[in-house]
């Protein structure tokens, strides 16, 4: 096939299918966005080119305009994974804050947002560092990241060391363990809770209109944004 670098022509693979109408550009997003899916559905195993060019219905030899080859691929996903959810909850915890309590609820954007932090991202690619000796190297790198992010967050309200450390340390493995273990919670409920978290977390009581604000921003989410539970506590 004749290359036109600045008008691509894609075709499907399967000729008795409907033929694609027009120039169809199937972006270098696209075919990551695609892969995402697979990742976090199927596990990285099934990240294969013919899979996701049978998706988009396009030919897989579309996909040597943007890669050079599978493994590319996988290095643009964790990419991806690291330029996302650790850069999300890195920045979240470096944000300013007037307290501790103010702080954590800026991480804790990450939970309700997931346009901040994808989980089951997060969890996709916690699986396939079980496999793959790089992800994992990958994955400690991040923890790390992520950890230390939090402890400086302690720190600069005034816990020492060892105790901002051992505060984030909970503060990080409570909220991955929290969602990993999927528990069937209602929003409502979950929020119903946030005071006592911040007092778990922080060691001190959050400030008037803290827990507020942060409800008010979790509720535009759909995970929270149920009603009331009529059995949460008041």
């Amino acid at each position: 096939m004749n290359r036109d670098l600045r008008n691509p022509v894609l075709h499907r693979d399967d000729p008795k299918r409907e033929p694609l109408s027009g120039n169809i550009k199937v972006t270098r997003q696209d075919w990551i966005d695609t892969a995402m899916d697979v990742l976090i559905r199927h596990g990285a195993d099934r990240v294969k080119i013919l899979t996701l060019a049978d998706r988009m219905g396009v030919s897989r030899s579309s996909f040597y305009w943007y890669f050079g080859s599978r493994q590319d691929l996988l290095d643009a996903l964790l990419s991806y994974w690291e330029d996302r959810n650790t850069a999300a909850m890195v920045a979240q915890a470096d944000a300013p804050a007037p307290t501790i309590t103010a702080a954590i609820c800026n991480v804790f954007r990450c939970t309700a947002n997931p346009a901040l932090f994808d989980t089951a991202l997060d969890f996709a690619v916690r699986d396939w560092a079980r496999r793959d000796a790089r992800v994992r190297a990958a994955l400690d790198a991040s923890d790390v990241m992520r950890e230390t992010a939090l402890r400086r967050m302690f720190e600069r309200h005034g816990y020492p060391e060892y105790e901002a450390e051992t505060r984030a340390k909970v503060l990080y493995y409570m909220q991955l363990g929290y969602d990993f273990a999927g528990k069937p919670e209602p929003g409502a409920r979950r929020l119903a809770r946030v005071p006592e978290y911040l007092r778990v977390f922080a060691g001190v009581e959050p400030q008037p209109g803290e827990v507020e604000d942060f409800n008010a921003y979790a509720r535009q989410f759909a995970a929270f944004s149920e009603k009331e539970d009529p059995h949460a506590p008041s």
